[in-house]
């Protein structure tokens, strides 16, 4: 398969303000609803509660394991919820957003303030510019090959559409998460400690909560699986959320700018309407980048603002099992120079074309070293 070229017309964007880029988007898009927002953290805590207690009562193995996989993605959906009120989208009130936006982030073992302190600065103030955003940063051809055996095996898995979780939990979550240490200087250094103590009592006490009611299957069904399935989740949506053929990653400040990284290299899935609905329109991705402000309850709106004005530089397609599968094949290794996508055999062609490039160079530079001087 021949390699995927962005289309280069993002360059007319680099001295857009994002300010600009934020005017096309209505007043009434920015407009919270108190009750919109608590309504919907009703829903999930309900479909949650729901599913834990199906994993926990219910007799048959399968049923719990069936249970598990919806109350992983009950946790996912409250995630979501839990990401806008992170980013001021749902309350006023900080403290509410914070309080029950720490809440709901518990059951996934993520760390409200940790989390919100690296998504919200770092992925959302460079987003793909790798030498600060490293989330799904993809590796070149040379890197790939510089790798050892199991490097590349975990880049691999990270890298297929089955097994991507491992990405958050090896890149995101353990070391944003459990192992960071804020500078000594970090104001927020006391909150990030309360915040990784509250999530590990929640952690012992609902394990052993689950263990009392249900023995080992208990736990399985109603803690690990869940947890792993909501990695699944969040790891396939932020994938998908800056991961396309047509999608071009930085590795140099200079190419890039805000309005670039945010409309440009943030992408627009459309699902069902009731999907849409379940994962608070978070794969409707564009306008949440080009302003984290707006309520995922008027990001369709937001996104038809946008594409009147800008159409041309967002890109949609349709989620589907075989479009996830195309995107993940296609988009293996990336060409920082020529921003191109390559797949692993493709890449390995590539270093192959440039080592014969240089082998013909050097052989012709000491066949006609004259000439090779001027």
């Amino acid at each position: 398969m021949p390699p995927s070229f962005p289309d280069m017309g993002y360059a007319v964007l680099r001295p857009v303000k994002l300010q600009t880029i934020r005017e096309a988007i209505r007043p009434e898009r920015y407009r919270r609803s108190t009750g919109t927002a608590v309504a919907w953290y009703a829903f999930d805590a309900f479909l949650y509660l729901t599913a834990i207690a199906g994993a926990l009562l219910v007799g048959a193995w399968w049923l719990k394991l069936f249970f598990g996989v919806l109350a992983g993605s009950a946790v996912a959906f409250m995630f979501v919820w839990a990401h806008d009120a992170a980013h001021g989208a749902l309350f006023q009130s900080k403290r509410a957003a914070e309080v029950m936006g720490t809440l709901f982030m518990l059951p996934s073992l993520n760390m409200y303030r940790l989390w919100a302190f690296g998504h919200n600065r770092i992925h959302h103030g460079f987003t793909s510019l790798t030498a600060v955003d490293q989330i799904w940063r993809p590796w070149t051809p040379q890197e790939y090959r510089s790798k050892t055996v199991w490097q590349k095996i975990l880049y691999r898995l990270e890298r297929s559409p089955y097994t991507c979780a491992l990405h958050y939990l090896l890149r995101v979550w353990w070391p944003g998460m459990v192992r960071f240490k804020a500078d000594a200087k970090n104001k927020d250094q006391r909150a990030f400690f309360y915040s990784k103590l509250l999530t590990l009592l929640f952690f012992i006490c609902f394990f052993a909560f689950t263990f009392w009611m249900a023995g080992l299957m208990g736990v399985i069904a109603a803690v690990i699986l869940p947890f792993l399935v909501f990695n699944y989740y969040i790891a396939l949506f932020v994938f998908l959320h800056h991961t396309h053929p047509k999608v071009p990653f930085f590795s140099e400040k200079e190419e890039w700018s805000q309005s670039i990284g945010q409309l440009y290299c943030s992408t627009i899935v459309r699902c069902s309407k009731i999907s849409e609905y379940f994962i608070h329109n978070i794969l409707i991705h564009a306008p949440h980048h080009v302003d984290p402000r707006i309520p995922f309850y008027h990001l369709k709106g937001a996104y038809e603002d946008l594409r009147a004005q800008y159409g041309q530089y967002m890109h949609e397609s349709r989620f589907s099992l075989l479009e996830v599968r195309r995107i993940f094949k296609e988009c293996k290794l990336y060409d920082y120079e020529a921003k191109h996508w390559m797949s692993f055999r493709s890449g390995r062609s590539w270093i192959e074309q440039k080592a014969a490039n240089i082998a013909a160079s050097t052989a012709a530079s000491a066949a006609y070293p004259g000439e090779a001087a001027h």
